[in-house]
């Protein structure tokens, strides 16, 4: 591109050559400079229009300014509605966490009113400078994140206590009636025959009709009339472990029943090879007796359960020598269903050593 200058006033005239690439920085340069003209002219009667308060200007302004303060509230409204669902998420998680702590405290033996105390708290106040909301976030994100791993925690903690409650439950530690020791396990005086003879329980003596409650939870695996026992029920207790109950007046479970520690499945009678109204109480490991006084003066340091109520039911089983009791309507099992099992005929397995049985001494008659 050729441009020619041309002086009237000297008569002289001049010749500038522009090739592609002068011209398009030239272009370049004019551009840049008319839009920076075109934005101070327009800051400059922007900002005048607007603090002098012209007709025009000033609407624009509002109008910019009104749309800045609408994104502006939408921008907060979704932040401030993304918080509330985290706060409600948290509020949701700590109610969780203090269900846990109640029923673990409760496990533990522990009272939830304890642990629900607000801590003291107190000091100086020492001003900072307000959280932004990066901080904030990701505070609640470590709060949210304690807040499962505590879970998690009181959780386990709350299965581990349950099955160790449930193992204590299964342990017959509990008296089953409420009346006064009489024989007490080991060697005595038959009552029948007056010889030395090994008394493989503990008998309560109580009146006919009094309740007879269950030692532990467990299943009835035996329920059924002896001729050494009367009516008699055996539950399994898990673990080899085995607790009888003898010569009732009446039974209210069957077998199969699971019953729970502390429900009455019997009331005391005088059935079987008996002299009077009491309650024989036997606890076997692996079919050998063992002391149940041991069981007992382990569970004194328990706290009672409570007694679980049961019906009465329709067709009660009843013993046939009961004195006080109305006649049963079921006939009794024929005499030898059942034989009368030894007390220490077999050898106890490794795991449960026998029960040490003291020789008879002179026996004064």
């Amino acid at each position: 591109m050729h441009l020619i200058i041309t002086d009237a006033w000297l008569a002289k005239s001049r010749a500038i050559y522009l090739s592609g690439t002068k011209m398009l920085v030239v272009l370049l340069a004019l551009s840049l400079t008319l839009m920076l003209v075109a934005a101070g002219l327009y800051h400059w009667v922007f900002l005048k229009g607007a603090r002098e308060g012209w007709p025009v200007i000033g609407t624009l302004v509002r109008l910019v300014i009104k749309d800045e303060f609408a994104q502006r509230d939408r921008f907060m409204r979704e932040n401030l509605d993304v918080m509330a669902k985290r706060l409600g998420e948290m509020q949701a998680k700590m109610l969780q966490l203090e269900s846990l702590g109640e029923r673990v405290s409760g496990l533990a033996g522990i009272n939830p009113n304890d642990i629900k105390v607000k801590p003291g708290q107190g000091g100086a106040l020492v001003s900072g400078r307000s959280l932004t909301l990066e901080e904030l976030e990701a505070t609640m994100a470590d709060l949210d994140r304690l807040t499962n791993q505590r879970a998690d925690l009181m959780a386990v903690m709350e299965s581990r206590l349950f099955e160790q409650k449930v193992r204590t439950m299964m342990v017959p530690t509990m008296q089953p009636v409420a009346g006064s020791l009489g024989s007490s396990f080991g060697w005595r005086i038959d009552p029948f025959n007056g010889r030395s003879a090994l008394h493989t329980g503990l008998d309560f003596q109580a009146n006919v009709g009094t309740p007879i409650l269950a030692a532990a939870g467990g299943v009835v695996v035996v329920q059924e009339f002896h001729p050494e026992y009367g009516n008699m029920i055996e539950v399994d207790h898990g673990k080899d472990l085995i607790t009888r109950y003898a010569h009732a007046s009446r039974v209210y479970v069957k077998k199969g029943d699971l019953i729970k520690r502390g429900q009455r499945i019997a009331d005391v009678g005088n059935t079987g090879r008996s002299t009077g109204p009491h309650l024989h109480f036997e606890v076997l490991v692996r079919g050998v007796p063992q002391d149940p006084q041991k069981f007992l003066n382990a569970g004194r340091n328990l706290p009672a359960p409570q007694q679980v109520a049961v019906a009465t039911p329709a067709t009660p089983t009843a013993a046939p020598g009961s004195q006080t009791v109305a006649p049963a309507t079921v006939s009794a099992p024929p005499p030898a269903t059942r034989p009368m099992p030894a007390p220490v005929a077999a050898a106890a397995p490794a795991a449960v050593p026998p029960v040490p049985v003291p020789q008879p001494a002179a026996v004064q008659r």
